[in-house]
């Protein structure tokens, strides 16, 4: 969307990202970084979700990330699944296998600067595209844990950008 009075239209219209989003963000809070998986009726209704992840009884593992809207500068807060990167985390542009970059991607490309909700603690982080090794690395560890990734690649028809969230000491 190249207008920001479009995201808050499209928002208008879609008043059902706006609640699976506040309940995910609730869960996760209340559950120290884990939510539940999406019910039947958001998976029918074609809500993009991550995969479950093997082992993951207590829901998905997720954090919740807080950063800039790249054209419209508000607040917003996205819950991203992740993978550990030592200290830091590692975040996966999917966009459930859509052809586009989530808005969430292009948002941290534009302001890295973000804070992070990872469990318990809250602590500030920036964003920068992994690339090369780094990134084929990261992205071979996470298709090893959730196969899924690579149809969402394969479906997407673009190479899947891998957002490194550093810890900011």
């Amino acid at each position: 969307m190249s207008d920001p009075s479009m995201t808050a239209a499209y928002e208008a219209e879609n008043p059902d990202i706006n609640s699976w989003n506040a309940r995910i963000i609730a869960e996760v809070r209340a559950n120290a970084g884990y939510a539940a998986w999406s019910s039947e009726a958001e998976f029918a209704a074609g809500r993009p979700v991550p995969p479950r992840v093997p082992g993951s009884g207590e829901g998905m593992p997720l954090i919740l990330v807080h950063h800039i809207g790249a054209k419209t500068g508000r607040a917003r807060i996205s819950p991203l699944f992740y993978l550990p990167v030592g200290d830091n985390w590692a975040v996966f542009g999917t966009h459930g296998g859509s052809p586009h970059h989530p808005a969430w991607y292009r948002n941290l490309m534009a302001n890295p600067r973000v804070t992070v909700e990872a469990g318990t603690e809250t602590v500030p982080a920036v964003a920068r595209l992994a690339e090369g090794t780094e990134r084929a690395l990261i992205w071979a560890e996470q298709i090893a844990l959730v196969p899924k990734f690579a149809e969402f690649e394969a479906a997407a028809g673009r190479q899947i950008p891998v957002v490194v969230l550093e810890r900011v000491h």
